[in-house]
């Protein structure tokens, strides 16, 4: 018999990959969209699936937003899928075959896309993310971005043999806009927390380019490669400069008001 998996599923103007997604995720009994403000036909699309059910919400982070999903799902387990990603049929199986243990939690490998290539250098390579876990043991933490599950000592981490397709961007326009607001959320989730400055920011944004260009291989990938690069060094120079503009005006602030 199956294991019994809900699929949780956070959404927002996500209709260009919704049905693919959806499609593969179609041998789940449950699948639990929340939407947070999307403005396309996302929801329209999504209701034409027999085990889809929509919730909505204000965005109030990705961490808390995932975690409210999860609340709204009747099964134990717990398979936590973006609305850009699509798993393979042999995942799929793999999944709905597994001897599931509360003392296990299990990751995937994505296949990154930038439009229609799969891009394996800037950091995009061997991404293994865990997104199937039972609830009971695990939940996700409390960022605005790069959230992650919480993982106890108890539990051990499982790679899952086969892999699923991650549509990130299509084009530049696109790459920029998320990085921008990332940075932001970024920024707002170490305000207070962690030190920042000018000269770290530099600093940091040349090593990164260091990183993912050369040593990440983004030199062997064209124009594609170039690009990731350029703004994955971009988007640590901003999100350095805008904690430190966060922290400096909690600062001064602090000292108006004695």
């Amino acid at each position: 018999m199956p294991n019994s998996i809900s699929v949780t599923m956070i959404t927002r103007d996500a209709s260009r990959f919704i049905v693919e997604s959806l499609q593969a995720l179609d041998r789940f009994d449950e699948v639990i969209l929340l939407d947070n403000g999307s403005t396309d036909d996302t929801i329209a699309l999504a209701r034409s699936f027999d085990n889809v059910t929509i919730h909505t919400s204000t965005f109030i982070g990705f961490g808390p937003l995932k975690n409210l999903a999860v609340s709204y799902a009747k099964n134990e387990w717990i398979l936590s899928v973006d609305s850009d990603e699509v798993l393979s049929e042999a995942l799929v199986d793999e999944i709905l075959s597994l001897s599931l243990s509360s003392r296990e939690v299990y990751t995937i490998l994505r296949d990154n896309y930038y439009d229609q290539r799969v891009m394996r250098c800037c950091g995009w390579e061997n991404d293994y993310v865990l997104r199937l876990f039972n609830r009971e043991k695990l939940s996700f933490n409390q960022n605005q971005v790069h959230e992650s599950l919480v993982v106890p000592p108890d539990v051990k981490t499982i790679r899952l043999h086969h892999t699923m397709k991650h549509y990130t961007y299509q084009n530049s326009e696109q790459l920029i806009a998320k990085m921008q607001y990332y940075s932001t959320l970024w920024a707002i989730d170490h305000q207070g927390k962690k030190r920042s400055s000018p000269l770290k920011a530099v600093i940091r944004s040349i090593f990164a380019f260091v990183k993912f260009y050369l040593f990440k291989k983004g030199f062997m990938s064209g124009y594609e490669g170039l690009l990731i690069c350029v703004t994955n060094t971009n988007a640590v120079f901003y999100k350095y400069m805008k904690l430190y503009e966060l922290n400096k005006k909690e600062k001064d602030l602090d000292a108006d008001s004695y």
